[in-house]
């Protein structure tokens, strides 16, 4: 089982804290290899399971490590560096559009509490979090952000912008917001509108009240497909982690691997808009 393939691993290796080096007359167990450790990760990431149930005879690591690693990464601000370094290749290679871009929001439950956790609306008041995304024309993902269940998803519009990064990649100057900027009836608040005119971005939003079939659902469905490309993830179906922090970085983590995905595939795909071919 190769959970830590070469493409990544290439990538994020650089982006890794320096330990100190220990020497060999020092007595003690010696560290258990980063790439082992970025395996138990993924493994969790991916399978779901809990920590202590992490096999070591298949990633190489206890899941106490992996979770160590985790932290001290998360603390080091490793995976905003790698989406950022991934999405600066896809526009170098012509398959980040950001132009059109689509955001919603997603419930998870949250059952050990913690910070960002709120009474889900969706959910009978159970405890939960939510999952704020901006995405491409292409359903990539730019950014995300971890609020309260009971937080509104309008009120992510401003910090999901904020948290996209400088994408590079291009001649000129990086792109850090899009032209246009779709969503649905939930975030139809004039105040917000405003705000997105005042920093050069024409707001897509759907009015309440208007019959649907105004058009808008062929750009916005990306944001659905790429909220079901994180929930194959089955770590991220539900939150476990009480630390936010913690499950940010998970996030941010599946967020990349969606983009090494897309950047390693690179096809031909039909665009939502007008039926152009992406290139």
């Amino acid at each position: 089982m190769n959970l830590v393939p070469d493409e990544l691993w290439d990538r994020i290796a650089p982006l890794l804290p320096v330990r100190p080096t220990r020497w060999h007359r020092h007595p003690g167990r010696r560290p258990v290899p980063d790439r082992a450790a970025l395996a138990g990760i993924v493994y969790v990431l991916r399978e779901g399971v809990a920590w202590r149930d992490v096999p070591r005879e298949v990633v190489g690591c206890s899941g106490v490590t992996a979770w160590r690693r985790l932290r001290d990464w998360t603390e080091a601000g490793v995976w905003p560096r790698l989406h950022a370094a991934l999405l600066t290749e896809l526009r170098r290679a012509v398959l980040l559009d950001l132009d059109d871009c689509a955001v919603d929001g997603s419930h998870v439950r949250a059952l050990k509490g913690g910070n960002h956790v709120g009474p889900s609306p969706v959910d009978r008041a159970r405890p939960g979090s939510k999952h704020h995304l901006i995405v491409d024309r292409h359903g990539t993902p730019l950014a995300v952000t971890l609020t309260g269940g009971n937080r509104h998803d309008v009120t992510q519009f401003v910090p999901l912008l904020d948290a996209v990064p400088p994408v590079r990649g291009r001649r000129g100057r990086p792109r850090t917001k899009p032209r246009r900027l779709y969503a649905d009836r939930g975030y139809d608040f004039d105040k917000y509108r405003r705000l997105l005119w005042k920093r050069g971005i024409k707001p897509m939003i759907a009015r309440r009240g208007v019959a649907h079939g105004s058009g808008l659902d062929r750009v916005r469905w990306v944001v659905e497909r790429s909220f079901a490309w994180l929930h194959q993830f089955k770590r991220l179906r539900i939150r476990y982690e009480h630390r936010a922090d913690l499950h940010q970085g998970l996030v941010q983590l599946a967020c990349c691997i969606i983009c090494l995905c897309r950047l390693s595939k690179g096809r031909h795909r039909t665009s939502p808009i007008e039926g152009e071919t992406s290139q």
